[in-house]
């Protein structure tokens, strides 16, 4: 459970990041009043704008190959190095730490040293650190080095959707997305089967080194054929906020990925990092709203559609991960799919995303409300909550799969338009700021949402417990009748009358925890739905769209 949940908030927070840059990115020189796309056309012959293509697709698959194809692994990197797999875990608890850290800094970051020198830094960076992941010697060095690896692969994502835009002619902007969008989802389907095959017939380090190649390539290809912007003037650094931040965030996400599996405050240094997390935050929030030059300018949320964005990016980051958290942990430890099978639940629902994210944007393009399509993304979830709520121990894959495929068609309705919706109201300038705000929401909400599933869970296993155990007494027929059958078949098997009453009763027990996990599960659906439900008005509030306002995205934030 653990291991799936770090699993799918990687994934999908890059997602959620990059479609949004797929559909609505305008990116202009202001100096030289040129559009990013006619640079590429004009300066750039086919064949090497066909290079350039491959290598930002390849850079960003690679990064989200990496966020799934580690988990599989983590028995063996456990053996190998002589951790616990509970300290093994911090492989992945790290990457996440690192992403959710560099997300608010990826605006300031690029306008301070360039988009281009900031994204082939962060290819480097993440190649050499796969390099001295795969060469780790202890766990806690490996953990260190897939911290940086994290780090490098916050560019890899959001800089790669805006050079694939920009290759594309905005006639063709459809054929971008979706040539993106494929890859983007491929990518995370074929990193465990990948990372399982490296792992059982050559050994773990191999699914970090197979970067290296691609890694080397990718950043000299970007180093003869993409082009750098125009640089904004290098303000004063707010080391300060860059601390604080660094300090309020990490400590957060710490306690939100560690808490439920160490008691929450039972254990000490979830107490002290929650202390510290919330006097660095509260810092940080004070700092940068006095600072003249702040890392994170948190004077924009004044605007509403931004605040209102942001809450509603929170629980759309919620039921994201949270849905594809529990999606696998029921169908293989209660209904008895294999991790293939569970695969290939998601998969039907992955393409379906593809084609109504192109579909979205044309919507947009068109002039619909993005209030209308996020309210229409908000009925998908709720709907799939509510289903899936509503399954048992008997329902089929295709039931399973076509729940699935209405979370798809939600995703796909929420990701451009409350990514529109955010920005909407903001200046040019602003719109970095705005846009990394909301990326960092959604984060969190995948976050907070994990742990809330976790203690929710857990509290309500116990509650259905000692539901089911009530009915087990000699004064209930079926009970009765149950552990009869059972006492009986476990004669026929050679048992002692004694031995088999008690291989009957331990039988029991084991329906009974699986019935009360089931059940536990299900209210978690319900339980998230219902966070989708209780947002809703707030798009009452959300003006309606400028329709002759042009959406300028710097490409400073990216």
């Amino acid at each position: 459970m653990t291991l799936l949940r770090h699993l799918n908030r990687l994934i999908y927070n890059k997602i959620y990041q990059l479609v949004y840059l797929c559909f609505y990115i305008e990116q202009f020189d202001i100096k030289r009043n040129i559009k990013y796309t006619d640079w590429y056309n004009i300066n750039m012959s086919p064949l090497k704008r066909q290079i350039l293509l491959i290598t930002v697709i390849a850079a960003a698959i690679m990064e989200l190959i990496d966020t799934s194809i580690v988990n599989v692994a983590l028995n063996y990197m456990s053996g190998n190095l002589g951790a616990t797999l509970e300290d093994t875990s911090w492989v992945i608890t790290s990457y996440a730490i690192a992403n959710v850290i560099i997300i608010p800094m990826t605006s300031f970051l690029a306008n301070n040293l360039g988009r281009r020198n900031y994204y082939i830094g962060s290819i480097i960076l993440f190649t050499v650190c796969s390099f001295m992941c795969g060469n780790a010697t202890s766990i806690w060095e490996l953990v260190a080095f897939r911290f940086l690896q994290g780090l490098g692969g916050g560019a890899l994502l959001s800089v790669s959707a805006t050079v694939v835009y920009e290759l594309f002619p905005k006639e063709k902007q459809a054929t971008a997305s979706a040539l993106f969008g494929i890859g983007i989802f491929i990518g995370p389907t074929i990193g465990p089967t990948l990372g399982g095959y490296i792992t059982e017939n050559y050994s773990w380090p191999w699914i970090f080194y197979i970067n290296v190649p691609i890694g080397i390539a990718a950043a000299v290809s970007c180093m003869f054929f993409l082009y750098e912007p125009i640089k904004q003037k290098i303000r004063e650094i707010d080391w300060l906020g860059i601390m604080l931040l660094i300090v309020g965030i990490g400590s957060l996400q710490v306690v939100l990925e560690r808490g439920q599996t160490d008691d929450w405050f039972a254990a000490g240094y979830i107490t002290f990092l929650t202390v510290l997390a919330t006097l660095s935050l509260t810092s940080f929030i004070i700092w940068e709203l006095h600072t003249k030059n702040p890392v994170v300018n948190l004077h924009i949320l004044r605007f509403r559609s931004l605040s209102i964005a942001a809450v509603l990016t929170f629980i759309t980051g919620m039921g994201m991960y949270t849905s594809i958290y529990l999606t696998p942990v029921v169908a293989q430890r209660l209904l008895g799919f294999t991790p293939t099978q569970s695969g290939l639940l998601l998969l039907p629902g992955s393409i379906v995303a593809v084609l109504a994210l192109i579909i979205t944007g044309k919507l947009l393009q068109k002039g619909i409300s993005p209030a209308l399509i996020v309210l229409l993304g908000f009925l998908c979830f709720i709907y799939f909550n509510w289903s899936m709520s509503r399954i048992n121990l008997q329902t089929p894959a295709f039931d399973i799969t076509l729940n699935l495929i209405f979370r798809a068609i939600g995703m796909a309705l929420l990701t451009v338009p409350l990514g529109t919706l955010a920005v909407s109201s903001l200046e040019a300038k602003d719109m970095p700021q705005g846009t990394a705000l909301n990326n960092m929401m959604r984060q969190l909400g995948g976050s907070f949402g994990i742990s809330i599933i976790n203690t929710y869970v857990a509290r309500r296993i116990a509650s259905h417990r000692m539901d089911l155990i009530t009915h087990i007494t000699s004064d209930n027929p079926i009970s009765v009748a149950r552990i009869s059958s059972y006492t009986q078949l476990f004669q026929q098997k050679g048992f002692g009358l004694l031995d088999a009453k008690q291989k009957a009763m331990q039988l029991i027990e084991l329906v009974v925890v699986k019935q009360s996990s089931f059940s536990s599960y299900l209210d978690g659906y319900f339980l998230i739905g219902s966070f989708f439900a209780v947002v809703l008005p707030l798009l009452l509030f959300v003006a309606k769209r400028d329709k002759t306002k042009k959406m300028v995205i710097p490409s400073s934030d990216h």
